[in-house]
């Protein structure tokens, strides 16, 4: 080990952070929001300890945006690019401490950020962006403690690994790998008798106690949902494996997936041949969730978007151990990769269809959409629009005219504090016909025509309007927030 600091970062990497940070801020403000973002919207204006989905972080994040700059895009997405530099500084640090010797950081960071899951999370507000953040840190955290040697780093550890807690679940396994490096790695054994270990752990623990105490207070809701999630299924089945590898290689582009497969492996190689802690602390925290994730495709499909934390640890490896050249043919391919998805998604100058352009099924035409619907509305002269999807709901809430209620339905908003529709009125119902002609959750709902969401002339979702009526006492329902 050494606690040698690394040299000043050189100052063309400053300014090419500067610039992709200037970059995203500008994609934030100008990308349509998707559904799942106008969602922790609604979150954002309920603040509580916890939620059906996930813990409370991204809420968080999303009010102190949008207080600062208002419930728009950049508003929604303000802390996403900066917070996005400060964990590529995290990996940098992270890197130069585990190998002094070598001063990969930089070029981890590169790579880290030359991948389009790295640029979606940086543009885009979800549970993805503060978990991958913490993470970053946790890791930096984690390299200090091991190149220099002082235990006070395991409070940093904790702090970040339970802010990662409480920004989404998943982050349970930087604490499992971590445990892992404590028990495989000889030198780390030493820590299980130092008392700050155990102080980082109860902080992480504090931290992440009002998630707890919300899940008790409200019937374990979000353990059980996301807990039903563990696991794979009965029957095995190659084709969720195809589609987490497919996945990956759109999300981290193909030479950077590599890159990083092969980085691990060495690191594992290192770990296991000459006893290199800092890169077994790299291999514990990728290996095994990558096991995980491996082991639950072979029987339920795993979301492209989760195995995104694996990446920061895999891009330190990634720079450490393979070849500069390839490093760069990874960064300037997921580069060229990310600004190509990021065009499409802002100005579509490709005509594609639905299936093919996952830009257009979730973030096109949705402005376009609440004025059809608004138009439908007034219309039939009825008093408020609705949906039984959170995230078409909450989609009319920021897109339709001041002062247009907007009715949510389902056992989710039950758990919220929003309040309850005004009884005895009259709607209409927004439901989508890519889910089926299935019975409404709203009782005696009438046929009303169709609207069509579509960018450009492309159709992206067709939806049929119902005529309803407010749901009666019981059935839970809330009333959205509108932007101030």
């Amino acid at each position: 080990m050494s606690g040698r600091e690394p040299a000043a970062t050189p100052a063309g990497w400053w300014i090419a952070l500067l610039a992709l940070t200037a970059a995203r801020l500008g994609a934030a403000a100008l990308l349509p929001l998707s559904p799942d973002e106008a969602y922790y919207w609604v979150w954002g204006r309920d603040l509580q300890p916890g939620y059906l989905d996930h813990p409370p972080m991204v809420a968080l994040w999303i009010a102190a945006g949008t207080a600062l700059a208002g419930d728009g895009p950049l508003g929604i997405r303000l802390l996403g690019p900066p917070a996005l530099a400060l964990a590529s500084l995290a990996v940098a640090g992270a890197g130069n401490a585990l190998f002094p010797d070598r001063r990969p950081g930089t070029w981890a960071a590169a790579l880290m950020n030359a991948m389009p899951v790295t640029n979606a999370g940086a543009v885009l507000m979800t549970p993805d962006t503060p978990v991958f953040v913490f993470w970053c840190l946790a890791l930096w955290a984690a390299a200090r403690l091991h190149a220099s040697g002082d235990g006070r780093w395991w409070l940093a550890v904790g702090g970040f690994a339970g802010a990662a807690l409480a920004s989404k679940y998943t982050a349970a396994l930087l604490g499992a790998g971590l445990l892992l490096w404590l028990v495989a790695e000889p030198s780390a054994r030493r820590w299980w008798r130092d008392w700050r270990l155990y102080a980082g752990g109860l902080l992480a623990g504090a931290l992440f106690l009002p998630v707890v105490a919300w899940n008790a207070a409200h019937g374990w809701a979000s353990f059980a949902k996301q807990g039903g999630r563990a696991g794979a299924g009965e029957d095995f089945a190659w084709r969720f494996l195809g589609e987490l590898l497919a996945g990956q290689l759109g999300l981290a582009s193909p030479v950077l997936l590599a890159l990083c497969a092969v980085g691990v492996g060495a690191a594992a190689v290192a770990w296991a041949r000459r006893g290199a802690g800092g890169a077994g602390l790299l291999a514990a925290l990728t290996l095994p969730a990558a096991a995980l994730f491996l082991w639950q495709a072979t029987g339920s499909r795993v979301q492209g978007n989760w195995p995104a934390i694996l990446y920061p640890a895999a891009s330190v490896a990634a720079a450490a151990f393979t070849a500069r050249r390839w490093q760069r043919i990874g960064a300037w391919l997921g580069l060229g990769l990310t600004v190509l998805a990021l065009v499409q998604a802002a100005a579509a100058p490709l005509p594609l269809r639905r299936g093919t352009d996952p830009t257009l099924a979730r973030l096109g035409g949705w402005p376009g959409l609440a004025r059809e619907a608004e138009a439908a509305r007034r219309a039939a002269g009825a008093a408020f629009l609705a949906a039984e999807e959170y995230g078409l709901a909450a989609q009319l809430a920021l897109h339709l005219p001041p002062g247009v209620p907007v009715v949510a339905i389902g056992d989710r908003w039950a758990l919220f504090g929003l309040p309850a529709p005004p009884a005895g009125e009259a709607g209409i119902l927004l439901r989508s016909l890519r889910r089926g002609e299935g019975p409404s959750l709203w009782s005696g709902a009438a046929p009303g025509g169709e609207v069509v969401r579509a960018r450009d002339g492309i159709e992206a979702e067709r939806y049929r309007l119902l005529r309803v009526e407010t749901p009666p006492p019981g059935q839970p329902a809330a009333l959205l927030p509108r932007p101030r």
